[in-house]
């Protein structure tokens, strides 16, 4: 793609966006060589968050939540063979519904086959979008994707359009395990929260500003410190995963058919810069 300026979301979605825990979403913008990470936007609604999406003309965005289900699992309900197909579908039910659909699919299982894993969550280390409890990314996507499809955004790959807002499934994770390990650096829950985790919060953001993240990825990466400092206090790593997610999706902006495999399952969907 040719070296111009774009505007770049990196958001951490919720399932239930609340003031006390809203989505959170980062704004930057990527140039030649530098990406510029400039504000921070936080909305307690999905009517407010839609509303800012479809506000700026073109823009890449990076979400944080399973853009699609495994195919066993729309193959096995029988949901149809395209993802606007099912998507549409999910998007017709309740939140309740949609978890008992799964509640149903789930029992009489055995073992193992319970909740099954698209191919990109084997290589990535993610879990199940079937999830509804726990970590809900399955009611992530519940909440998610069916509003994107409905906005006319184009999901790649899933659901190409020509509209020139393109949303990509990005995993923070994978930035955050490459630089300290599996540890632990977040926690909703107020009881968990440690000094420790802050410190790697900490550390985290000082790594991806640092000129080796530059080489990395082709761009130095330059935070505002407001938003710097939100990351490193906010105990969820809501702030930092936004961030990260931020910088993930414009590294997938910069790759071939923006990281995803040409032989990648559409039906299920891709996590970029794996």
């Amino acid at each position: 793609m040719p070296l111009i300026e774009m505007k770049v979301y990196g958001i951490d979605f919720t399932s239930a966006p609340s003031r006390a825990k809203p989505i959170a979403c980062v704004e930057a913008w990527l140039e030649a060589d530098v990406l510029n990470i400039e504000k921070l936007h936080q909305f307690v609604s999905f009517p407010s968050f839609m509303d800012f999406l479809q506000r700026s003309p073109s823009w890449i965005a990076g979400v944080d939540f399973p853009l699609g289900q495994p195919r066993k699992l729309i193959e096995n309900l029988q949901w149809g063979k395209t993802w606007a197909e099912y998507v549409n579908l999910v998007g017709q039910m309740t939140k309740q519904e949609f978890v008992e659909t799964l509640n149903q699919y789930r029992q009489g299982r055995a073992n193992g086959d319970r909740e099954h894993l698209r191919q990109t969550d084997r290589i990535a280390g993610a879990i199940s979008p079937m999830k509804v409890y726990g970590v809900p990314v399955g009611k992530m996507f519940f909440e998610g994707a069916p509003r994107l499809l409905k906005a006319g955004f184009s999901i790649l790959p899933c659901h190409p359009t020509s509209d020139p807002r393109i949303a990509i499934e990005v995993y923070p994770a994978l930035i955050a395990r490459n630089l300290i390990g599996r540890q632990s650096y977040k926690s909703d829950e107020k009881r968990k929260q440690t000094q420790e985790m802050q410190l790697l919060r900490k550390d985290i953001i000082s790594k991806v500003r640092s000129p080796i993240s530059g080489e990395k990825y082709g761009f130095a990466i330059e935070i505002d410190n407001l938003i710097a400092e939100e990351g490193d206090r906010d105990p969820s790593g809501d702030t930092l995963d936004a961030i990260l997610a931020t910088i993930q999706t414009a590294s997938a902006s910069r790759q071939s058919n923006y990281g995803i495999p040409e032989n990648c399952d559409c039906l299920e969907g891709w996590i970029c810069n794996l």
